[in-house]
This record gives C-alpha cells, structure tokens and sequence, in this order.
C-alpha cells in the first residue's frame, strides 16, 4: 500500500520528559519499546540513494517489512516537512530477500538500529527513537497537525529536522570523526574505544 509520509524529526535531549509532556497532551503509546534493525539496498553505483529514494527491510521485533520510499513528484527540496510516497508491506523472512536482493545486485548499503517506543493522538503518531548517536523523535501525520503539536510541545521551530537517519548518521560521522560504516551499537561502541 502507497501512501505519502510527512514528517519532521528532532533531537530529544530528555527521552522522560518528552514522554511526560506527549502523556500530558493525550498521547497513548502504541508500541512499547521495541528493537529494530533497517537494512538499506542499493545498487553498487548506489543509483538509489542518487534519486533520494530508499529500499528498505526492516525488522522491528518479530516483524519484518519491506519499505520503498521515494521523493513526490511535487516535491519541493526546501520545505518545512518532509514528504516521501511510502510504499510498505509485511513479509515472512526478511534475511531471504536480503538474499534475493543480492541475487539481482543490490547490496546493503547501510544498516541502522534503534529502540524505538510509538505513541499516537486521534490525527497522528510520535515515535521515540533512541539510536547509538543519540535520541530523535519524529512527529507523522498532516502538515497542520505536526505545526501545533511542535508548538504544543514547545518546540523550536529551527530545531525541527527533515534529514534522514543515513545523513544524520553522516554529519555525526563528520563531526566525530569516526570510522563506523553503519549506525548500529556495535559498530559504534567497537569505533569508539
């Protein structure tokens, strides 16, 4: 099923009072805290990524899903919110069609993880995402709802984000000066000793 995704992200500094204040504002959690691991394909020559789209498998706990996003043809590069067309279904074995990928010459490309908690209102969801360089939330839903909702939370308007966990990984890497090729604990912890 397609649909389009808008979305912004920010960096959470204090993960329980962020829960706090969505709970205060009648937010429910929908998932708890749940593992995930994202495994992005590509072609060598990384034809993807030049055409800022994604193929991702995704496990998130004991699921698996197969996402491809990709840019709306109205799409305008200096917007507020971030828009993708979001193409998402669930499979059974996500390793044999990472297998099936490779078969045909994708390869993975960079693989990110993170515990992630889901929260929802009546018009939206924000998820909690605590990743190896840090905790960022994201806010889903129409464009209007995700201006209040930042606002409601108090929100600087400069501090909302529209950059994808592969470049956030990227300016992290950049500023760290780490040699870590994915975003996964592992790889963080064994480059920073």
């Amino acid at each position: 099923m397609s649909a389009v995704e808008t979305e912004v992200k920010f960096r959470v500094e204090d993960i329980s009072g962020l829960e706090e204040r969505l709970r205060g504002l009648g937010f429910r959690v929908i998932t708890p805290r749940t593992f995930e691991r994202n495994t992005l394909y590509d072609t060598p020559d990384r034809k993807l990524r030049a055409r800022q789209s994604i193929l991702r498998i995704r496990r998130y706990g004991d699921r698996w899903v197969l996402t491809y996003k990709c840019l709306p043809p109205d799409n305008d590069p200096n917007a507020r919110h971030k828009r993708r067309i979001e193409t998402e279904t669930e499979i059974a074995d996500g390793d044999a069609l990472g297998t099936v990928f490779t078969q045909i010459g994708y390869e993975p490309a960079f693989v990110y993880e993170k515990w992630r908690t889901e929260y929802a209102d009546a018009a939206g969801h924000c998820v909690l995402d605590e990743t190896p360089i840090g905790a960022f939330a994201e806010l889903e839903g129409p464009e209007e709802w995700i201006d209040a909702v930042s606002a409601r939370l108090g929100l600087d308007p400069s501090a909302l984000m529209t950059l994808s966990y592969g470049r956030l990984f990227e300016s992290w890497r950049n500023e760290t000066n780490s040699p870590a090729r994915d975003m996964t604990f592992a790889a963080i912890e064994a480059t920073s000793r």
